[in-house]
């Protein structure tokens, strides 16, 4: 499933996993940096395209944001 939203086009982010040393919020240090992935949340949502029913895969601020009719039932 790829992870890109039909509506907005919203796609991976890549950074950075900072690891860090130290005891609680004292003296820290960061001690590495290793490169992560961020992921949208892609949701499969059947919506309604022109009258027709139709498989999407669409991200949950679109969803919120009402920007997809989904279908009922």
């Amino acid at each position: 499933m790829s992870k890109k939203c039909d509506v907005c086009g919203k796609q991976p982010t890549f950074g950075n996993k900072v690891a860090r040393l130290g005891k609680g919020a004292m003296i820290r240090r960061v001690k590495a940096r290793t490169p992560r992935r961020f992921n949208p949340n892609i949701q499969p949502v059947r919506a309604l395209i022109k009258g027709t029913p139709t498989r999407m895969k669409v991200c949950t601020s679109c969803i919120k944001a009402g920007k997809v009719q989904r279908v009922v039932g």
